[in-house]
């Protein structure tokens, strides 16, 4: 079913984020410890699966400050992984991602920006990116970088650690590209776990 949040009450974990998201952002207000949002987030993720969301390809497009990622570690003796306790980004470290549309839209296809901003220093991936709306899932890849110093570029070329070429993009098996499983979509932050199996909580650059 397609998420709609005005229908209802305001679930629990909606106001944890909701709290996170404006203490972040306007550093005002008390944020949620890293424990409770760790679970307002897997409540999230839950949510969305026991209710089947799905989000548009549109709902994600713009730019969105990350304010706060688990790390994972693995489990030697029942294999896999589990989450990191999570940390807000420290506000000195700008980090962005943004989702634009080609000409395409209809098909989910677009780029992605990855940028960190510390001090006069600017570091950008971009890549293709490809959305599963059915599955939520946001395939990408980042094949350009481009390193700015004082607004200035000093480096801007392709970078070879992008998987595929970008002609072969749209080609290739989800399980084959990193992606993000989106599982939290508002106007003001979106949730997503990554394929490492991290969580991060981004919300809309204003």
């Amino acid at each position: 079913m397609t998420a709609d949040l005005k229908s209802t009450a305001t679930p629990d974990f909606i106001s944890t984020l909701s709290q996170a998201a404006v203490a972040y952002r306007e550093q005002r207000g008390t944020r949620p410890s890293a424990e409770i949002l760790v679970n307002a987030l897997l409540q999230a993720e839950k949510t969305a699966k026991q209710q089947r969301l799905t989000y548009s390809f549109e709902s994600l497009l713009g730019k969105w400050r990350l304010c706060f990622a688990t790390g994972t570690k693995k489990v030697r003796k029942r294999g896999g992984i589990v989450l990191g306790k999570g940390l807000y980004v420290p506000k000195l470290a700008a980090i962005y991602i943004s989702f634009s549309a080609t000409s395409e839209q209809n098909l989910g296809r677009g780029e992605i920006a990855n940028q960190v901003q510390l001090g006069s220093v600017l570091l950008k991936l971009t890549g293709p990116i490809h959305y599963l709306g059915k599955k939520n899932l946001l395939a990408f890849d980042f094949n350009q970088m481009v390193i700015s110093l004082f607004g200035r570029t000093i480096y801007n070329n392709r970078i070879r650690s992008g998987k595929v070429q970008s002609e072969d993009f749209y080609n290739q098996p989800i399980t084959k590209l990193p992606f993000f499983a989106f599982f939290l979509v508002t106007k003001d932050f979106i949730a997503a776990r990554g394929r490492g199996g991290g969580l991060a909580l981004w919300i809309r650059e204003t």
